[in-house]
């Protein structure tokens, strides 16, 4: 149980890593784990609205696809230019010794190829999280957000993706808390 101790504390620290991209943003701020919550929730939704697809895999690709960044951090797209991360390393040393290692690995392959539909779909929830947090901002009267929201979105694939993305860029952030408002 040492070794899953270690897993869970490892896992608790993508709490305090900052999601990097929101310093060029100029507003904003995201943990990584508030990010895969948001991803996964995201998932939830779209395996109940496909069940065709394997929601606890489509789920799980989402816990699990930011893990090696509790070892390498967050590096956003400017900062790949410049730093190298061995994100195969990081992942070898973190199942090295859970037994369900293997697992962990083959999901994070599967995210990273992004070739069956559960993997088209979680690439999909990876941007749709940052579509919400956007569309927040942007509602919220920050400006950044209108050059970013149209690259996020384009980076969408998935047919029910897309249509999320369009109800989301339909829809004031707030709206869920304002409809029925009375006082």
């Amino acid at each position: 149980m040492k070794h899953i101790a270690n897993l869970l504390f490892e896992m608790r620290m993508l709490k305090d890593i900052v999601r990097s991209g929101y310093a060029f943003l100029g507003s904003g701020r995201e943990s990584i784990a508030e990010h895969s919550f948001t991803m996964a929730f995201i998932c939830f939704v779209m395996s109940k609205l496909d069940t065709s697809i394997d929601g606890s895999k489509l789920m799980a690709m989402a816990l699990l696809h930011d893990i090696p960044e509790a070892r390498t951090g967050d590096l956003n797209y400017v900062q790949k230019k410049y730093a190298c991360v061995n994100e195969a390393k990081a992942i070898s040393h973190l199942i090295k010794p859970l037994p369900f290692g293997k697992d962990i690995k083959l999901l994070i392959e599967e995210f990273n190829l992004g070739e069956t539909k559960e993997a088209k779909l979680a690439n999909d929830a990876d941007q749709l999280s940052f579509v919400l947090e956007l569309k927040k901002l942007e509602d919220t009267g920050s400006t950044s957000p209108e050059k970013w929201l149209p690259l996020v979105i384009g980076r969408i694939k998935t047919k029910e993706g897309v249509q999320m993305a369009q109800s989301i860029m339909e829809t004031q952030w707030d709206e869920w808390w304002t409809n029925d408002y009375s006082e």
